[in-house]
């Protein structure tokens, strides 16, 4: 399945595709169809609900490709959704609405941030590309089927991130059980993107290798000079952690494990961590090179400092990772 999927974003998430993506609102519609033929965002769906019923695992090793390749699709945010929407979804209209995200015919995103007063989410990941938008208010999970703007906000990465407005959402779960598939949907969410960041640091570090390798300076390989190697093997290691820990935390969310949450916020916090570090070092020895738009690296560089943004301030994130294993702050 890697190797079919690694294939697949090989050939339609290049460099080239990646740039023409960013010219827009950073989504590819094309690479989007041939990802739905193939199956991927609807495969860690129950076969009951129209889905591959494929486990959250197998849907990472898709991810870790996804992200190897900076694909311009918003593969994770959709199929984690997806599998949401399956599970809390009641009511004709909804079953409808699911399954025609499920089948991928419609896009569909999680607002991970509070619904300001006026009905409004900012910020919403793949927000710009979305048909259908699902978020939580109180212990209520709501879903609101718009046309998506197809613009979107300025940002670092240039993700399609943008503010949707749910004033007219449906609710389709309420009490305990909503508010716990809700915040199982957000520990995959994380859990997937630490793949993802996974995929992207070991994608730019062998860059970085090849780089080295090839570029002389003093008549010898950058790559030889010590420094440089020193910073590439902290790279790999870094990298190489972060995969292991991503698969983990993986694991345990896809088993319904008590730590699964938790792992998840880890593997996403040291996930970024490590793939910021790989692609900075990357691009400090590409040299000037590194901060021109002729270069790849900086294609990386910008999405290792931007997807974590999308859950928000990095700090709240520790701050409630410290707070569950150590307990709320003293005053």
């Amino acid at each position: 399945m890697a190797e079919a999927f690694g294939d697949l974003f090989a050939r339609e998430a290049t460099a080239e595709a990646v740039r023409a993506a960013e010219a827009g609102c950073g989504f590819d519609p094309d690479l989007w169809r041939k990802l739905a033929a193939a199956g991927a965002p609807q495969m860690a769906v129950g076969v009951a609900d129209g889905g591959g019923g494929a486990s959250l695992v197998d849907l990472a090793v898709v991810v870790h490709e996804w992200g190897r390749r900076i694909a311009p699709v918003p593969l994770v945010e959709h199929a984690v959704c997806a599998r949401l929407l399956s599970d809390a979804g009641n009511g004709e209209p909804i079953r409808e609405l699911a399954a025609s995200v499920i089948s991928g015919d419609l896009i569909a995103t999680m607002a991970p941030g509070p619904i300001e007063p006026d009905s409004t989410a900012r910020l919403v990941p793949a927000g710009a590309v979305a048909d259908v938008v699902a978020a939580r208010r109180g212990d209520d999970i709501v879903v609101a089927r718009s046309r998506p703007p197809g613009a979107a906000r300025p940002n670092t990465a240039d993700l399609p991130l943008a503010d949707r407005d749910l004033s007219g959402a449906e609710t389709v779960a309420s009490g305990a059980a909503a508010a716990s598939a809700w915040d199982r949907a957000l520990a995959e969410w994380r859990a997937l993107m630490a793949v993802a960041y996974a995929g992207l640091a070991g994608e730019v570090l062998a860059m970085g290798v090849a780089y080295t390798k090839q570029r002389h300076q003093f008549g010898v390989p950058v790559g030889s000079f010590q420094a440089v190697q020193h910073g590439l093997a902290d790279a790999a290691t870094r990298s190489e952690g972060a995969r292991l820990l991503a698969f983990r935390a993986v694991s345990a969310v896809d088993a319904g494990r008590a730590d699964g949450a938790r792992l998840a916020s880890m593997a996403l916090l040291f996930g970024a961590e490590s793939a910021r570090f790989a692609a900075d070092r990357v691009l400090q020895y590409h040299g000037g090179y590194g901060y021109s738009a002729e270069y790849d690296v900086q294609l990386y560089y910008r999405r290792a400092a931007g997807w974590l943004l999308q859950l928000g301030e990095p700090a709240a994130e520790v701050a409630r990772l410290a707070d569950a294993d150590l307990g709320p702050k003293a005053a």
